[in-house]
């Protein structure tokens, strides 16, 4: 299919170059931006070119690469990282981007404000002397279509559809895999990635050419096909789902691992559960010294991300692949600290007397808690742990002994499913928590932090009796102060 589709671009009048790996593929975008004696260029947002890091690149010979994109602009102009595929900006709020406008756009207007209206209006403004001047333009692409040579844009903004057909020279890096067989098949992409990343029907520009046509557009057009990784990810059978990514973003908004630490956190070009996933086996970093390694680690498998995504990647099952792959690479290697700790404590861990009885001493730690509940610090190796963070004490007591207390039987008394049945529990048979046992209040808890006591929380009630839903206020009765536009 790739053969094809290099015919196909070939016979239609553009050029098309391979790359084994990210720095054959800056070696040929530079060689291309440079015999066109140029050192200014503009680019539409682009993951592949984020994953060669060609910005750096080419800054490093002497070309100034200009993003598009707003968010990107924003991003750039503040020496920043994306934090999402979809929305680079998105953990930047509009005062912070007027700061950034003002700081570092040298055209913006000096009363600029935050107001997403003006700070729009100035970066078109900024943008167009950009569009207008740029004879060289380098993108990436959503997809290519092997049956025609046809390469795609999907954008929101207007800035791809000038990159694509004002400048002289356009250049198209590509990923191998972003390719489908047939152009019928574009039909069923171009309605999944736009209800997928942003809920949108179809989204406001679909950009499309197939190499040259005389008169309209770019008069050369570069190809970039990239490898970079992807024949070897190819060759995992289980990893290989990683490849059908459509870069949407829903698995990031989904995963509440990067709700809660956001995309810098991962240290990768891809962010969120794709990034976990798809980073460690292009860059094939599974080493327990490559930082990445640690990525397929990042997640709590509640599988959300797998139910969500629109190409059905089973994101946790690779997860779980990918953990496997990088213990047995570890496997070979010298064991460390943390090898040694676990290997000491499995023989406790596969032995349930074992276990309880160690149980039973680690509440000994309330002695070295003190009022607070929290230890503070403790020696080597243990101070790996509680030079950044606290290490709460045990509770007074443990789940099995809950279990005991609640379950004398070892099940659910029969009297408390007939209490269900007359109204005094629940109707699926369990009963409901019982009161904590009296005496100090367990460490850690609202009341033993000297927060006021929440109410119970009852999940079965709140199910079967949820509260009714207060409809929002209309716009006439929006509060002073509110505002209907987004953040940027």
């Amino acid at each position: 299919m790739l053969e094809q589709f290099e015919a196909n671009v070939t016979a239609r009048g553009g050029i098309v170059h391979w790359a084994r790996d990210a720095a054959e593929a800056n070696r040929i975008i530079a060689d291309i931006i440079a015999s066109k004696g140029v050192d200014d260029i503009v680019k539409v947002k682009s993951m592949a070119t984020q994953e060669t890091n060609l910005n750096e690149y080419l800054a490093d010979r002497g070309i100034t690469a200009h993003e598009t994109d707003l968010a990107e602009m924003i991003v750039q102009l503040a020496d920043d990282m994306p934090s999402h595929i979809v929305v680079p900006a998105i953990h930047r709020n509009r005062s912070e981007v007027r700061g950034i406008f003002l700081d570092r756009m040298e055209d913006a207007p000096a009363d600029l404000s935050d107001d997403p209206k003006e700070l729009t209006a100035a970066a078109r403004s900024h943008l167009r002397n950009k569009f207008l001047h740029a004879s060289v333009a380098v993108s990436g692409t959503n997809m290519g279509v092997a049956e025609t040579g046809t390469v795609s844009i999907y954008e929101s903004e207007g800035n791809g559809r000038m990159c694509l057909t004002l400048p002289d020279t356009l250049i198209t890096l590509m990923g191998i895999e972003k390719l489908v067989p047939r152009f019928q098949d574009v039909e069923i992409f171009s309605q999944l990635l736009p209800r997928s990343a942003t809920g949108e029907r179809m989204n406001p520009y679909t950009s499309m050419w197939t190499g040259v046509t005389e008169g309209d557009g770019p008069k050369e057009f570069h190809l970039v096909l990239m490898d970079n990784g992807r024949t070897k990810t190819l060759a995992d059978p289980v990893g290989r789902q990683a490849l059908a990514c459509i870069r949407c973003g829903s698995c990031m908004n989904i995963c509440p691992v990067y709700q809660h630490t956001g995309g810098h956190a991962y240290g990768s070009v891809y962010p969120g559960p794709i990034g976990s996933i798809i980073t460690p086996q292009l860059t094939q970093g599974l080493a327990d010294d490559d930082p990445v390694h640690t990525l397929p680690f990042a997640s709590s498998l509640c599988g959300a991300c797998g139910e969500v995504c629109p190409v059905k990647i089973d994101i946790p099952t690779i997860l779980i692949h990918l953990r496997a792959r990088s213990v047995d690479v570890k496997r070979r290697a010298v064991p460390d600290v943390w090898d040694v700790a676990m290997n000491v404590s499995a023989p406790v861990m596969s032995k349930s007397s074992l276990w309880a009885a160690a149980s039973q001493t680690v509440k000994a730690s309330a002695l070295l808690g003190g009022k607070e509940g929290k230890i503070g610090a403790l020696p080597f190796p243990a101070s790996l742990w509680t030079g950044a963070r606290d290490l709460p004490v045990a509770p007074s007591e443990t789940f099995r002994q809950w279990w005991k207390r609640t379950h004398p039987e070892g099940e659910t008394p029969l009297s408390q499913v007939a209490g269900a049945r007359s109204g005094r529990g629940h109707a699926d048979g369990f009963p409901a928590d019982p009161p904590p046992p009296p005496g100090k209040p367990v460490s850690g808890s609202a009341s033993a932090d000297g927060e006021p006591t929440p109410a119970a929380l009852d999940a079965r009630s709140a199910i079967n009796n949820p509260e009714p839903i207060v409809p929002e206020a209309s716009a006439s009765q929006a509060p002073a102060g509110s505002t209907s536009e987004e953040e940027l």
